[in-house]
């Protein structure tokens, strides 16, 4: 047996002292237009990685993702050597950097309006790999970062744009290891005099916090000991920036804060943290409008700790948040500390890291509502995003609904919903979705929608696109309905006519139409009548052209010139006689008539489809008449029906040719069907043989497909 050269790919291993290596030499003497080194950039980026996620991938992504403007294929390079997650985070952060270039050229040129459509494209740019927020985050850090060391007049558009986007990107999902740094940092650079004001108010104040968080931390000590509880109790310093947002929120100058000092107790256990709450209020002063409980009701990040704020002994207020260990590192590191990815090992598998995703996706939809500029009263936004149970990120119009989401995601599944969970919860069809609602449809297996949803005033579909897909579906639907009606008029004329296995598709095309659907629309709507199938599916005798086939339509009311004693009924006198209005009998034609109520003897050709139906009817009313002698001057109505395709002057030309035989025109009716003219001309002739020679003369006519008697 030969063997199998055919060889099963193996996992690409990450080695990001490997990709450091290899892009030192590219990035020597190259610098960001920061004026930062790249490889200085690139080293403080994995700094900040690796104090929050110790993941190669990532890391190894933050030295190649410059490698782009210096490689001639990067990405077949970065795939190979490194593979497809690390290619896919650093083509994302790419893009991600080219929309902040964006933002920041649109603010110096003053086009604010552009911004909130930067910040949507940056939302669905990060939607790849959730770790791909971590590398712009770090990289947006570590640009900061060296503006301290370096002082430039770009720092201030940077730190302006952080505190835009970044700072509030990063509270959303919890990283306030990141988040206070870059405030601090983006201070420092927008408020340079408020900054160094604070610092300065801090470095004075040092000794006499420290002494008294000294002395707070250890009677709290001392009181979980007294207790049997183990934890950790420390004081945390306040942040600068948080520092001025409360002087600016509440108008107070330094002095005047009194809750720049604050602890932190670390527990096992969410018992122990109401524990160590109910302890801190039998020991110390609560003040109790300064208590949260964030472990009943997280916030929309998921942070969760029990806050609260106490009287020292010598009444000055302290600050103590209470959490677990897993509580501490969640809020540290946020969401950061969550993220996991299926790879090998990983027991949460699939299902578990596409929910994660979910979650992250919301906390960034609920950022993208965060850093929104503020809006006159009554201004709404005009579009929000929603998700899919999976992830999937759905742009809708302000104030839509689980109807407009179900066709956003697919016209089908909006044509079957049927009801709607938004986070989990039953609504109904006219809820109101907001960003960053996760929506799941509830579909029938098959079905519609309702008429019900075209109503805007009903509330169930705000969008115009929704309505118009509802109104497209029911029209289709009508059409559907009627060319089944017509197809079933059309089948029942046929198998009158015994022509049930007729070829229907050469019927509409002899007929004029592109299709039998067409042609079964116009006999539903009444446009053409059953004697036009007829003299298509009856193939022509040899009887006289009189007697041919022809398309009886409606006619208008003529004009007649004529007398009873011209009918004569056999082996009776002259009776009350009137020619039938349905085939208009001219002398040769061969003729019948019968007895009808309250009009005398109605005369019809004897080959009248109406006859027929009589002699099946009323066969008994039925009567031999024949032709008598009339008067030279004696005119009898009748029309013509002319098919022809249409073109200008068509009218003219057939109008002309009554004209030449001196046959006079009582009323014309004239409609066009997919370029097919339909000409009915109502007209008063002397005898059978001046129709014919009108019939044959408009035969003659450019265009005209046929004519006949009506």
């Amino acid at each position: 047996m030969a063997p199998d050269n055919k060889k099963t790919e193996a996992p690409v291993k990450v080695n990001w002292q490997l990709a450091r290596s290899m892009v030192e030499p590219l990035y020597a003497g190259q610098c960001l237009e920061t004026g930062e080194p790249r490889m200085s950039h690139a080293d403080g980026m994995a700094s900040i990685l690796r104090g929050i996620r110790d993941d190669d991938e990532l890391i190894a992504a933050a030295y190649l993702s410059s490698v782009q403007d210096y490689l001639k294929n990067p990405e077949e390079w970065i795939e190979k050597s490194f593979g497809g997650k690390v290619l896919e985070l650093c083509t994302d952060l790419q893009r991600l950097m080219k929309l902040s270039e964006q933002a920041r050229s649109s603010n110096k040129e003053a086009n604010a309006a552009s911004q909130p459509e930067k910040l949507r494209k940056m939302l669905l740019a990060m939607c790849g790999d959730l770790r791909v927020v971590l590398l712009r985050l770090a990289s947006r850090l570590q640009t900061l970062r060296w503006f301290v060391m370096h002082p430039s007049d770009d720092a201030k558009i940077y730190a302006a744009e952080t505190l835009q986007l970044y700072s509030p990107l990063a509270n959303r999902l919890g990283i306030w290891q990141m988040k206070w740094e870059l405030e601090d940092l983006s201070l420092r650079f927008t408020r340079p005099e408020v900054y160094q004001e604070i610092v300065r108010h801090l470095d004075a104040s040092r000794a006499e916090r420290l002494a008294f968080v000294q002395q707070a931390v250890t009677k709290i000590r001392s009181l979980l000991a007294a207790h049997h509880i183990r934890g950790e109790v420390s004081g945390r310093s306040k942040h600068i920036y948080s520092i001025w947002l409360k002087m600016e929120r509440k108008h107070l100058p330094f002095e005047r804060l009194f809750d720049l000092r604050a602890l932190r107790v670390i527990v096992d256990t969410v018992e122990q943290c109401y524990e160590v709450l109910s302890i801190l209020n039998e020991n110390f002063t609560a003040i109790q409008s300064e208590y949260d409980d964030y472990i009943a009701h997280p916030k929309p990040n998921g942070y969760r700790s029990l806050h609260t704020v106490v009287k020292a002994s010598n009444g000055l207020p302290v600050e103590i948040q209470i959490r677990t260990r897993e509580m501490h590192e969640f809020a540290e590191l946020g969401f950061a500390a969550h993220w996991r990815y299926k790879e090998a090992g990983n027991s949460l598998g699939v299902n578990s890291a596409e929910e994660q995703k979910v979650v992250w996706l919301r906390q960034l939809l609920a950022w993208h509502s965060d850093v929104e500029p503020p809006r006159a009263p009554g201004v709404e936004d005009d579009l929000i995003y929603a998700l899919t149970p999976m992830g999937r990120v759905v742009e809708l119009a302000a104030n839509s609904t689980p109807v407009d989401f179900a066709y956003m995601v697919h016209t089908q599944l909006g044509h079957r919903c049927r009801g709607a969970k938004v986070n989990g919860a039953i609504v109904p069809l006219t809820h109101k979705l907001k960003t960053g609602d996760t929506v799941e449809i509830i579909a029938a297996k098959s079905g519609g929608p309702s008429q019900d949803w075209m109503n805007p005033e009903l509330g169930f579909a705000a969008m115009a696109r929704t309505r118009g897909k509802v109104r497209t579906w029911f029209n289709q639907l009508h059409l559907q309905e009627q060319i089944a009606r017509g197809r079933d008029e059309l089948d029942t004329e046929l198998a009158r006519l015994g022509k049930s296995t007729y070829n229907l598709e050469s019927l509409a095309k002899t007929l004029g139409f592109e299709s039998v659907d067409d042609l079964c629309l116009t006999i539903a709507k009444d446009e053409i009548s059953n004697r036009a199938i007829e003299a298509v599916v009856v193939p022509q005798t040899q009887k006289k052209a009189a007697d041919e086939p022809v398309i009886p339509v409606k006619p208008a009311q003529p004009r007649a010139h004529h007398d009873n004693g011209q009918i004569l009924v056999a082996g009776v006198g002259s009776l009350l006689t009137q020619l039938a209005k349905c085939c208009h009998p001219v002398p040769p034609d061969e003729i019948v008539g019968f007895v009808s109520r309250g009009r005398g003897v109605v005369v019809h050709r004897a080959d009248c489809p109406n006859v027929k139906n009589l002699m099946e009817q009323s066969k008994e009313r039925l009567i031999e008449v024949s032709w008598g002698e009339a008067p030279e001057d004696t005119l009898y109505p009748m029309e013509i029906l002319v098919l022809a395709r249409d073109r200008i002057g068509l009218l003219k030309d057939v109008t002309d040719v009554f004209i030449r035989l001196k046959i006079n025109i009582t009323n014309v009716n004239t409609q066009t069907v997919k370029n097919v003219a339909r000409l009915k001309f109502g007209v008063e002739v002397a005898g059978a043989a001046l129709m014919q020679q009108a019939l044959k003369e408009i035969l003659e006519v450019k265009g005209v497909i046929s004519a006949h008697r009506s």
